[in-house]
Formats: C-alpha cells, sequence, structure tokens
C-alpha cells in the first residue's frame, strides 16, 4: 500500500489551510483520549487524457459524516456544502496530479470527558495513494476469531475511530495467521465484512452480499456495486445473510471500499475460492468500476466531482 504523505503540502484544519506538518491537537483532548471522532475516506482518480482530478461521489461521503457525527452527538454546524469546499479548496492547493485519498474528521477538543459533546474541530488531508492490494493475484482470507461489533454495542453504521479497533485486532491476527486480510463474523456467525471493507461473492450465478443489518458499514463503494451488477452488467443482486461455510465454495468472491477498491479473494482459510485466480466477473466489474471513478463513463458523470476549474 504506496501511502506518500510526504507529497501533502498543505491541510485544512478548523477553517485554515495549514502547512502538513503542523496539524496538531493536545493529548488531553477526548479524540486523544477516547478516539472520539467521525471521519470520511474519499478517493480521487486522476484522469490523463483530461489532465483532471474526480473525487468519487463526493456528497454522499458527506452526508454519510453528518450522519456519524449526529448519532455520536458531535455538535457541529458544518454542512455538506461546507465540507466540499473545504476539500476542493484542499486538494487544488496542493496541486495534485495522481490518484489520492482524503481523510476527512470530525472530531471532540478541548479538554473534556469521554462523553463530551464540544467543542469540535474538523480537518480534511489529502495524500497519493496507489492500490491496498495485489489486485492482478488476489488476495487470501482467513475467517477471524473475533466477532464484528453491532448495532446494540458499537454501533457500524458510524464511521469513527474507534470502531476501527475492532478491525484492528481481526487484521492483527489475520497477518500473523499468513493471510492478507481477515474476515469477521457478527455476533450470529454469519459474514459480516472484511477490516475497512465490504465482502461480495458469487454463488450460482447470483451476486450475494450480507445486509446493512448484518453489523457492517453502510458502504458507499458497495452501493455503487450492487447498482452496477444491475444496470451494468445485467445480474442479480441478493442482499442476504452469508454462512461461513459459503465462503468456501462460492465461486468468486472479493472485497470492496473506498481504500480496498476492489480485491479479488482467491483463498479462505486456505482454500481456494472457484480455480484460486481472480473470476471473470470481479475483474470485469474491476474494468467498469476504475472507467467509471476516472470519468470516463458519462451515464455516471454524476458521481464523479471534478477539482480543477
Amino acid at each position: 500500500m504506496a501511502i506518500d504523505y510526504k507529497k501533502a503540502k498543505f491541510l485544512w484544519m478548523n477553517g485554515k489551510i495549514i502547512p502538513f506538518e503542523d496539524a496538531v491537537v493536545h493529548l488531553m483532548s477526548p479524540v486523544a483520549r477516547y478516539g472520539t471522532n467521525v471521519f470520511e475516506g474519499i478517493r480521487v482518480y486522476w484522469n490523463q487524457d483530461e489532465k483532471q482530478l474526480y473525487a468519487f461521489r463526493l456528497r454522499e461521503h458527506y452526508q454519510r459524516l453528518l450522519e456519524s457525527a449526529k448519532i455520536m452527538q458531535l455538535n457541529t454546524d458544518t454542512t455538506v456544502e461546507i465540507c466540499e469546499n473545504v476539500f476542493l479548496e484542499l486538494v487544488r492547493r496542493n496541486e495534485f496530479k495522481e490518484d489520492l485519498h482524503a481523510r476527512h474528521t470530525i472530531y471532540a477538543d478541548g479538554f473534556g470527558p469521554f462523553n463530551a459533546t464540544e467543542p469540535v474541530g474538523m480537518f480534511a488531508a489529502a495524500y497519493p495513494r496507489g492500490r491496498a492490494f495485489d489486485f492482478e493475484n488476489g488476495i487470501h482470507c482467513g475467517v477471524s476469531s473475533w466477532k464484528r461489533i453491532d448495532d446494540n454495542s458499537v454501533p457500524p453504521r458510524i464511521k469513527c475511530g474507534a470502531n476501527y479497533q475492532n478491525s484492528r485486532l481481526a487484521s492483527l491476527q489475520a497477518k500473523k495467521d499468513g493471510y492478507d486480510q481477515a474476515i469477521i463474523l457478527n455476533s450470529s456467525g454469519k459474514v459480516a465484512e472484511a477490516p475497512g471493507a465490504c465482502f461480495f461473492m458469487i454463488r450460482h450465478g447470483k451476486i450475494v452480499t450480507p445486509p446493512v443489518t448484518a453489523g457492517i458499514l453502510e458502504s458507499i463503494t458497495r452501493d455503487t456495486l450492487i447498482e452496477l451488477f444491475r444496470k451494468e452488467l445485467n445480474l442479480p443482486v441478493v442482499e442476504r445473510e452469508v454462512d461461513r461455510t459459503e465462503l468456501y465454495v462460492a465461486e468468486e468472491a472479493f472485497l470492496c471500499g473506498s481504500g480496498a477498491e476492489i480485491a479479488p479473494i482467491v483463498s479462505v482459510d486456505r482454500l481456494c475460492v472457484g480455480n484460486g485466480k481472480p473470476g471473470p466477473i470481479v475483474e470485469q466489474m474491476r474494468t467498469l468500476f476504475f472507467d467509471l471513478v476516472r470519468g470516463k463513463n458519462r451515464a455516471y458523470k454524476h458521481w464523479c466531482t471534478p477539482i480543477y476549474e
């Protein structure tokens, strides 16, 4: 995963564009002590032919950010429009001309307790980032012994930093066990998602993915692919519970997310998925997806916000 923070010259923080290295919060703030923050990870793609950067589904990301802030009761008067303007100002100021990942965070500042709802700070950062996984050869996954958080404990619907401790534990275990990534089951023993990514499989010719009530983030990439499977590939998509053993007999499987993009799964628990290579449906979707996010598919241009005027 190639992330190059050194190329980021500026960062937006609490109303100002500042040098990237000058962004600090106090160690005794709620965000530093308790991880009291909500955030969005936003992908930005460079179109070489047009000499243009496109932010993918920017408005939907900010709508979800404000929903997360509402549930976490972080009292902010920011709006989707303010966030969009902040984002555009930041990326333009850095003059990037390559694929990026952006982080936009709302957090509890000051010196309050763990349940502080104000004062609230906000920052946005963008930096070059390559692919997170091996798209060509696929990835090897293992089912984690850690269980997924749920809506009645630490709601996965909230995209907050503290939730990612669950993903961290599963990911660390997967790495120690020799896998590229984990697949996490929920408290009912059904497939939820991977650390930072949603799960899809192809079974009996149908696209299957766990429902949003299975302990998953309401993923924007997942929503995108469901629409593309139905409209562009004319393949049915079923949102239902997925048993662990179905992972072993799926014809194809993959992870998706803003960070993961589309990552083919070639084995689970060291059992081959399909023939042990990225499958044709996943490859077809990957091509469609990357053309779309770079602004090459006119039918979905409304999902791509141009950065440079």
